[in-house]
């Protein structure tokens, strides 16, 4: 299968398809539809060596993904599952590189000329990666937010709006002792930004309603849950709301809770942040916060391609910060504070 196939499939020159693989010009959208779909119908794909020799880029974008064992691995997956997939619509491939070897990696990577750009994941408020691919000139976008976005093309989940979110829930229920179960020291120690941006957004809303709260780290054991619970029910046992921040915690919290005689809803509710199909599986069916794996590996594969694109053209690349407005879907984990809550 070749290039002039496709085009005679889709009733066009061989440099209109060269220009819809490649962006290198504007085509119309409904020619660039006509070629795609004949692209995909007849299995066409360009040979790699050739296209980077003609167009001096490599058409690879590297995704560097953490390799920790305290982060929810399926979430991370599955975003890097719809980078690929999206950069594959843009003729784009997909190289995974783990952020084990931090900036000496990027530095790496950078000097290889393996990558056009770079998709930077588990991105911690003042990261030390960011300033080395400053350094190195590389077209790069962050999934995640650091502490000074200035110059950079980033996109996440707006996580402080989440912890708030949950507040907003809980208080409209009635609750006014609420806590925050959270990820293990290590998250924290790091400053990962999900994790501290969801905290201080769950703080600040909490302390404009004038609600009592706690917030108890947890490694997501057992052993560790039933820790973090019996802190906060020994300083506040007039707790009633649970936001949990930590997918491993969320089974072993509503057993014990269950164990404690605080049924949820009837006696304690709990607010989950994690992907829906997560919270579905729980019974109760639990009240989550969640935000599109999808969009956020949709949206970074448009601004890296942008970048490149621009920066290929001589032009300097717009920056661009999104944030993705979290969802909050009511289940059967929350509920209305009752008089005889355990006080």
């Amino acid at each position: 299968m070749t290039i002039r196939d496709v085009a005679r499939a889709a009733g066009v020159s061989t440099s209109t398809v060269s220009y819809v693989l490649s962006g290198k010009r504007p085509v119309s959208a409904e020619t660039r539809r006509r070629v795609e779909h004949f692209v995909a119908e007849l299995g066409y794909h360009p040979h790699a060596g050739a296209r980077a020799l003609a167009s001096k880029r490599s058409h690879i974008i590297a995704l560097v993904v953490p390799l920790r064992t305290d982060v929810y691995v399926p979430v991370m997956m599955e975003i890097a599952t719809y980078v690929t997939m999206t950069a594959r619509k843009h003729g784009y491939d997909v190289l995974l590189i783990t952020n084990d070897e931090g900036p000496d990696g990027i530095r790496r990577l950078a000097a290889s000329g393996l990558a056009d750009g770079v998709i930077l994941m588990d991105v911690e408020l003042g990261d030390e990666r960011i300033s080395t691919l400053g350094e190195l000139r590389t077209q790069t976008v962050l999934i995640g937010l650091p502490d000074d976005p200035a110059g950079l093309s980033c996109v996440d989940h707006d996580f402080s709006a989440a912890g708030a979110l949950c507040v907003d829930h809980l208080a409209g229920l009635g609750h006014r002792e609420i806590a925050f179960i959270g990820y293990g020291t290590g998250i924290y120690r790091r400053r990962a930004g999900y994790a501290e941006r969801t905290l201080a957004g769950f703080r600040a809303r909490a302390e404009e309603l004038r609600m009592r709260f706690l917030h108890s780290s947890c490694e997501g054991t057992y052993e560790s849950t039933a820790g973090a619970l019996g802190h906060i029910l020994s300083d506040r046992p007039g707790t009633t709301g649970f936001v949990v921040q930590n997918e491993r915690a969320l089974g072993p919290l509503l057993h014990l809770l269950r164990t404690r005689g605080r049924i949820v809803p009837d006696k304690a509710s709990v607010i989950a942040l994690c992907p829906e199909r997560l919270a579905d599986q729980y019974a109760p069916a639990l009240t989550a916060v969640t935000g599109a794996a999808k969009e956020l590996g949709r949206i970074a594969v448009e601004q890296v391609i942008s970048r490149i694109f621009a920066s290929v053209r001589g032009r300097r690349p717009d920056d661009a910060l999104v944030l993705l407005a979290p969802t909050l879907t009511v289940r059967e984990s929350t509920g209305p504070v009752r008089l005889s809550d355990p006080s």
